[in-house]
């Protein structure tokens, strides 16, 4: 399939965010609240989006360029990650790995224009030094340290709005 088929295949945003189950309320109170500085971005004309209700990264990120893609006229359709592998597997992270969220920028073409994603560099910074702070995965307390560290981890995804600059500097570097 070409990406414009993706396209036409996906969710409006508003059909994503009503098949929310995990986590639509941290996502929407991140929509409702971000505040965008009038950006310059060539951004071209539409978006495809790889995400999943479950994952964190898609709660802090889309709600944020949803409104960079609209400040900007594209519309965007959202794929649910492991409904659509066969896009997914061609967007991996270093190659090896299925993160999301993944936003797949189109010209006016239907091609590929630019792709962001999964994460800016101050959020993985901040979840490689929590993880470092884990305990070895033999050690008993692992798996509830490692719970709370997402837990804490979500709400500050959800919180933050330094964590929410940094999207929009990283996506504003990356289609600038």
């Amino acid at each position: 399939m070409q990406l414009q088929d993706w396209f036409e295949k996906g969710m409006t945003f508003a059909a994503y965010v009503d098949s929310m189950s995990v986590h639509r309320e941290e996502l929407l109170h991140i929509y409702n609240t971000v505040e965008l500085p009038k950006l310059e971005l060539n951004i071209g004309t539409r978006a495809v989006v790889l995400t999943a209700d479950w994952c964190g990264d898609a709660m802090l990120c889309v709600p944020i360029i949803q409104r960079m893609c609209e400040q900007h006229g594209v519309e965007s359709r959202f794929l649910i990650r492991d409904e659509n592998l066969e896009l997914m597997d061609q967007y991996l992270t270093n190659g090896t790995s299925r993160a999301i969220p993944i936003f797949i920028f189109l010209n006016e073409s239907g091609e590929e224009h630019a792709v962001w994603g999964p994460r800016s560099q101050l959020v993985q910074d901040f979840i490689t030094t929590e993880r470092a702070q884990l305990p070895p995965k033999e050690d008993p307390s692992f798996e509830d340290k490692q719970k709370a560290m997402y837990a804490a981890f979500r709400h500050k995804l959800a919180t933050d709005t330094t964590i929410w600059n940094s999207v929009i500097e990283s996506v504003t570097e990356r289609l600038s």
